[in-house]
């Protein structure tokens, strides 16, 4: 954990490749973000979803929709980078996402019912890839090519990340 609210569990540390117990570690950390973001949120109210988790950042009903339109980007790139050679993947401007008019429209429940669902898909694919499929490359727009070791431990700390966002002003707030 850190003092700086933007990273409570550091910034991410990128590597190209992992070992079969890191990539395992991962997968579980996917596998398991769901129900830690849904532990996370359970219980708040609408003000403290309208709640910035920090000065400047995204208040918690934000984080609740913007995991799930993360994650869904990550199983596309996966699914991309398994049945395409080394493609070309599209960023997203996750600020102007976080800010469309089903973001605020939307029950959170929603999104966290998406996350269960994309999840389990996902999962499902990643406990059934080779480590050799792990080798495969994307070609990302600003970090270059980048092999999918490289994307599901970017993706297994992103979960985190997220979670300890609300984790951490939960904690700051003194909210039950």
């Amino acid at each position: 954990m850190t003092n700086d609210p933007r990273y409570p569990i550091g910034k991410f540390n990128r590597v190209t490749s992992l070992t079969a117990a890191e990539r395992a570690t991962c997968i579980e950390q996917v596998a398991a973000a769901p129900a830690q973001f849904r532990r996370a949120v359970a219980g708040l109210t609408p003000t403290q979803l309208d709640t910035p988790y920090r000065e400047g950042g995204w208040t918690v009903r934000q984080l609740a929709h913007h995991v799930p339109d993360s994650h869904m980007n990550a199983y596309l790139r996966f699914k991309f980078g398994l049945t395409e050679d080394s493609p070309a993947i599209k960023t997203y401007e996750e600020k102007d996402w976080a800010k469309t008019p089903e973001v605020a429209a939307t029950p959170v429940d929603v999104s966290l019912a998406l996350l269960d669902a994309l999840h389990a898909r996902w999962v499902t694919l990643l406990r059934s890839m080779t480590p050799q499929q792990f080798e495969r490359t994307l070609k990302h727009p600003e970090m270059g090519p980048t092999t999918l070791d490289t994307m599901l431990a970017l993706y297994a700390w992103h979960g985190r990340h997220h979670t300890a966002h609300v984790t951490s002003l939960r904690e700051r707030k003194a909210w039950k």
